[in-house]
C-alpha cells in the first residue's frame, strides 16, 4: 500500500526538509523511495532518520512543489527531527537497511514513536484534486501536455463542488506552476 503524505528530515546543520512522498508500506517496514538526487535521500543517509506527517492540509503539499516549504514545526519526542505543527499525526522512523539503485533507492525504516494530534474528520473531494494535481506537477517534465490538461480538467469537478479557501489557495499556486510551464514551452 501506498501513502502519500509528508516526510520531513534533516540535515548535520539542523535545517529540516519537508517533501511530499508517496511511501510504501510492507507488513511492520515503512519504504521510502527518493530519488537521485534529492535531499530528502542525502538527510536520511546521513542523519539515519525521518519524519511521516499525516497532514490533511493539503497547501502543505502543493506548497512543497511551488516554493512554499515554511510551514510551522515542532520537536519530535524520540529521534531528532521535527514534525509539521499542523500534522493530524506522525511516526518517528529509523533507516534499517538500504537497497540501492542508480534511480531510486529503496530505504527501509521501522517506527520508533508514533503520536496522534488531532482527528481525521475525513477528506473532500477537492483535497483529493488538490493531492493528485500536485502528483501531475511533480511529473510535469515526463507527462504530456495533453494528459496534464485532461487529468486537470477532471479534478476541477471535485475542487469546484468541495473546496474551501485550503484548497482553492492550494490550487491556485499549482496552476500557476502549470501556467509558468506552458508559457516555457512555447518560448
Amino acid at each position: 500500500m501506498i501513502q502519500e503524505l509528508i516526510v520531513t528530515t534533516q540535515n548535520a546543520s539542523g535545517e529540516t526538509h519537508l517533501a511530499p512522498m508517496g511511501i510504501h508500506l510492507l507488513g511492520d517496514e515503512i519504504v521510502i523511495l527518493p530519488f537521485k538526487p534529492s535531499t530528502t535521500l542525502n538527510n536520511i543517509l546521513e542523519s539515519k532518520v525521518a519524519v511521516l506527517n499525516y497532514c490533511d492540509d493539503v497547501r502543505v503539499f502543493a506548497g512543497c512543489l511551488t516554493g512554499r516549504r515554511l510551514w510551522p514545526l515542532q520537536p519530535t519526542a524520540v529521534i531528532k527531527g521535527q514534525v509539521l505543527a499542523c500534522a493530524l499525526a506522525h511516526t518517528e522512523l529509523e533507516l534499517v537497511r538500504i537497497e540501492d539503485d542508480d534511480t531510486r533507492p529503496k530505504l527501509f525504516c521501522k517506527a520508533v514513536h508514533s503520536a496522534n494530534h488531532a482527528p481525521f474528520t475525513g477528506f473532500n473531494r477537492a483535497q483529493y484534486s488538490v493531492l493528485e494535481a500536485a502528483i501531475l506537477i511533480s511529473r510535469l517534465k515526463w507527462l504530456p501536455m495533453e494528459k496534464i490538461d485532461a487529468e486537470i480538467d477532471y479534478l476541477r469537478i471535485g475542487l469546484d463542488k468541495t473546496a474551501g479557501a485550503r484548497e482553492l489557495e492550494a490550487w491556485s499556486w499549482l496552476m500557476q506552476v502549470i501556467d509558468e510551464h506552458k508559457t516555457e514551452q512555447t518560448l
